[in-house]
């Protein structure tokens, strides 16, 4: 989805690029009886990012004056889908390399990335890394073949300020989809144009969004089945997700008439005071503000309903197969310098507050044990936003399964667009049907991939 974009964007802009540590590198200096190791990263912001550009540069020189051993050959830019795997044919691809966390497992499978796991006992801040997250880059054999650098999930954005008016207590958003239900009656109830719940049904984010619903009540879009994917939302889980947002549209009325929304447009009716709640991430809310006008006092942010799981997606760093021990362990230490360093934490913070960025959202946030005590202790310390309003998200995803894309996730999107404009725009919708049609369509979809 084009969110995980996003998603790294803001994770950037928070946190500068959350650090893997120096300190996790201990006195290891790669290259000491070899001479000097040059490693290719990417990474690097464009030129056109003058202040992105400066941090990351000094950075690479703070680096190599303290392991002089190791030189940096830095890369722009990230990771453009469409050149990547021509670039990883290639052999083009840089030593040390950008991902978005629905890329590993395929790259794992195809044999494109250098297993790292017996180097990592030298780096002993990934022992601090959420383990969910580490399982994404962690093969069916159970070796690791890269880390985690930022990461998001999808919850529950709601207005504060509606959520008072209508006689909600904006401290306790809802739990479940029912409670989702009936504080949207409540809100819509205030009249004057609002609307107690948005969702989407355009340009794929229908079906971004129906993959998430299903997901938080415990269903799946696609398994694999042996080598192969089938469809796995034709059932009582996809019926459930469908059935409510039909009923919430033209029986509880709590919808509005306007419908065919894509991404902007639930982040704009949020803004405007219109809209009471939407399933979005913690990146969402400084959009609002800074590109819609609103206020981040007016924002809350909660756990997705039911909790059965949530939709997620980040980014991290992998190793081009092939690399030798030297160059991997050089590579480490670079991440654990620049990307996974809880020891950074509070140094970017105030960095990114001094630049009036945010801080203060509960993710992108790594970490489990004495890490995550650092990047609550630094939040609390460089907040410029009201960290409380985001507390319900924080403490309720705690314990959520986070859940990737599925495969093809654009294709399939596209295809369950239709399902979801047709809830959302048909009274007489039937929804067996839709699902019926929508499986055989993601079925052929599914069938291609290797």
């Amino acid at each position: 989805m084009k969110r995980r974009l996003l998603g790294r964007s803001v994770a950037l802009a928070l946190v500068a690029g959350v650090a893997l540590s120096a300190a996790a590198c201990g006195e290891d200096k790669p290259g000491a009886t070899g001479g000097p190791v040059t490693i290719t990263v990417n990474g690097m912001p464009p030129a056109t990012e003058a202040s992105n550009r400066a941090n990351f540069e000094a950075d690479v020189k703070a680096f190599e004056a303290k392991y002089p051993n190791i030189k940096i050959d830095a890369k722009e830019g990230f990771m453009d889908p469409k050149t990547f795997a021509a670039k990883l044919a290639g052999g083009q691809l840089e030593d040390v390399f950008y991902v978005y966390f629905t890329d590993p497992q395929s790259l794992i499978a195809k044999r494109q990335v250098a297993d790292i796991s017996s180097y990592l006992g030298e780096f002993p801040n990934v022992k601090d890394v959420n383990p969910d997250l580490m399982k994404v880059f962690t093969g069916s054999d159970g070796k690791v073949y890269g880390l985690p650098s930022a990461n998001y999930s999808l919850g529950l954005v709601y207005n504060r300020t509606l959520f008072t008016k209508a006689g909600l207590d904006p401290a306790s958003p809802p739990k479940t989809w029912a409670e989702v239900r009936e504080a949207a009656k409540k809100i819509s109830a205030l009249g004057g144009g609002v609307n107690g719940y948005g969702d989407y049904s355009k340009s794929n984010t229908g079906g971004w969004h129906f993959t998430a619903e299903v997901y938080s009540v415990g269903g799946d879009i696609a398994v694999k089945d042996g080598d192969t994917w089938k469809a796995a939302f034709n059932n009582d889980k996809g019926k459930q997700v469908l059935q409510q947002l039909h009923d919430m549209r033209y029986v509880d009325k709590t919808m509005g008439e306007r419908q065919l929304l894509e991404y902007a447009d639930l982040l704009q009716n949020m803004a405007s005071g219109k809209l009471g709640m939407y399933v979005g991430s913690p990146d969402n809310i400084p959009t609002i503000v800074k590109q819609y006008k609103g206020k981040y006092e007016d924002y809350g942010l909660a756990a997705i309903p039911d909790g059965k799981g949530t939709l997620g997606g980040g980014d991290g760093f992998m190793f081009k197969a092939g690399l030798s021990a030297e160059k991997i362990k050089a590579g480490l230490t670079w991440l654990s310098y620049k990307t996974v360093n809880p020891d950074r934490i509070a140094s970017d913070n105030e960095r990114a507050k001094g630049k009036g960025e945010p801080v203060g959202l509960p993710q992108p946030n790594i970490w489990t044990g004495a890490s995550e005590q650092k990047w609550v202790d630094a939040t609390k310390q460089y907040a410029n936003v009201p960290s409380e309003n985001f507390a319900p998200f924080a403490t309720g995803s705690a314990t959520i399964p986070l859940k990737l894309e599925p495969p093809e996730a654009q294709k399939l999107y596209a295809a369950l667009d239709t399902v979801m404009q047709k809830v959302l725009t048909d009274p007489n919708a039937n929804i067996d049907r839709l699902l019926a049609d929508a499986e055989k369509q993601v079925n052929q979809i599914l069938a291609t991939v290797k």
